[in-house]
Formats: C-alpha cells, structure tokens, sequence
C-alpha cells in the first residue's frame, strides 16, 4: 500500500522547487525530486505527519506533535556536502 501525498506537501515541496511522488521503497512515504533526478526518500511509513495529524486529531494537537517531532529530530543536519538531507526534507515536506 503506498502513501497518499496531501495537498499541503505537494505545496511545501512546491516551494522548495522539488516534485514528489508516492516512495517505491514500501518502508518510506515519498521520494523527492529534482529536476527529475531523486535526492531522497522520507517519511518512515507506519508513523504519521503532521498533514495526517491534522487530519485525524485537529490542528492545535497536530502543532503539538509537529513541535515534538522538529525538536527530537533538531540535531540531525539538514544539509550535507552542501545538498539538503532527507532530514530537511522531512522538515519542511512532511512537518512543515
């Protein structure tokens, strides 16, 4: 079963100049994008995020875990050889 993109990350990975689709690995939500070349893949299927969050428990209860999650993950890099992580992706794609 392959994840169903919302419209909000289609947005957020709009504005970061990237497309994304459904993850053909079956342990990851999306691929990302750019110039048609994959940079990553993101989103560990089996949790939700914050579109899904939104969704299910309400947006004040979402920002709560949106909140949670960008502080348990603030340490990861975000860039790395100077290219955006699957990390940062995760960030802005999925959380943000």
């Amino acid at each position: 079963m392959s994840y169903t993109i919302k419209a909000r990350q289609k947005s957020q990975a709009k504005k970061l100049g990237v497309s994304i689709k459904p993850s053909e690995n079956k342990k990851k939500k999306v691929d990302v994008f750019k110039d048609k070349k994959k940079v990553g893949s993101v989103g560990a299927m089996g949790y939700s995020d914050y579109a899904t969050y939104i969704k299910t428990i309400g947006k004040r209860d979402a920002d709560k875990k949106r909140e949670a999650y960008l502080k348990r993950h603030a340490k990861e890099p975000k860039t790395k050889n100077g290219k955006r992580t699957n990390s940062y992706y995760a960030d802005v794609i999925l959380w943000g």
